[in-house]
């Protein structure tokens, strides 16, 4: 039986990565910070198949402890400070949790596991003010944020003990991609979180930044396929995980709200609070290189993810007394 350690587990890309091992007979084991309320929304129907190993991605000693413990054939990092907008606030633990977190991770596999393959999660966000469209795995690097600059360091810092120590390391430079199980402040979900309390007379409008914003949006569940895909080839690669479309936020917002019978223009309105310091303004992926080496295809489209999301949180907001 094969075993994986993926850390990052309670998030959403966790969450249907431990699913999808799990549905092809891995033992499964999460890294699990310390937090004062723990968060198991997403994994609490996996609770009782997967093991949870306690480990922070700052602390070596507990990575080195983590590894030992679940003796890992794969190892998927995917914790980090994720979210962008408060990488701004927070810009010195971004760059200790999903930069250096990367190396901790990887000098504990080196150390303990180091035939071990290991996913590091690496983002759209590291093109930034982008260079050519769309972005491929050539294209270069021009962060526009403390969490797309830590990014940056994470991917090479993979690709240096690949080819450093001869290990088994990929990135998977994935665009933005959504499911239900997002966090609320990311802006699809607060979206869809939105609209449906707007439309169970729970909420009266919606504060939202830049609509002009274009970004190549895809479904979680089909991206940790892709990740799984990356460790099952003969040799070590980096790969662009993207749809190969974009959609600007505004085109989010107009399906959400249409899906429930509004006119978005009636609610949201545009707030110099969510703008950011500096603006990504176009993310569009191409994933040849994903579907001709890994045989990846993305299989839920825009306007299905966007649906699904408001679907879910419409079942979610009845349910709140």
């Amino acid at each position: 039986m094969k075993k994986a350690l993926i850390t990052g587990i309670t998030g959403q890309d966790g969450s249907y990565l431990a699913e999808l091992l799990l549905s092809k007979g891995y033992k499964v084991y999460g890294l699990k910070r310390r937090t004062a309320t723990p968060n198991f929304e997403n994994i609490k129907h996996l609770l009782d198949q997967i093991e949870l190993v306690p480990g922070d991605l700052l602390d070596l000693s507990s990575l080195i402890n983590a590894v030992k413990i679940s003796e890992p054939d794969e190892v998927y990092n995917l914790a980090a400070q994720s979210f962008v907008g408060d990488s701004w606030a927070q810009s010195i633990y971004t760059g200790q949790a999903t930069a250096l977190g990367v190396a901790n991770m990887l000098e504990a596999v080196r150390l303990v596991k180091p035939s071990a393959r290991f996913y590091q999660a690496s983002s759209s966000e590291m093109f930034g003010r982008v260079m050519e469209t769309p972005q491929t795995e050539k294209t270069p690097f021009y962060p526009r944020s403390p969490y797309g600059v830590a990014k940056v360091y994470g991917h090479w810092i993979t690709v240096n003990y690949r080819e450093s120590y001869e290990m088994f390391t990929c990135s998977g430079i994935l665009f933005n991609h959504e499911s239900p199980r997002r966090g609320l402040e990311f802006v699809t979900r607060k979206i869809t979180d939105a609209v449906a309390k707007i439309k169970l007379g729970l909420q009266h409008e919606l504060r939202l930044g830049n609509l002009d914003a274009k970004r190549d949006w895809g479904f979680a569940g089909d991206y940790v396929k892709a990740m799984w895909l990356m460790l099952q080839q003969e040799n070590p690669d980096d790969y662009v995980i993207a749809t190969g479309e974009t959609h600007t936020v505004k085109e989010f917002v107009e399906i959400a709200f249409q899906h429930v019978g509004l006119d978005w223009q009636n609610y949201v309105i545009q707030d110099e609070k969510f703008m950011r310091p500096a603006e990504v303004d176009l993310l569009l992926g191409s994933p040849r290189k994903a579907k001709d080496k890994l045989g990846w295809e993305p299989e839920v489209s825009f306007e299905q993810l966007v649906k699904t999301m408001v679907d879910h949180d419409l079942e979610k907001n009845r349910v709140i007394p």
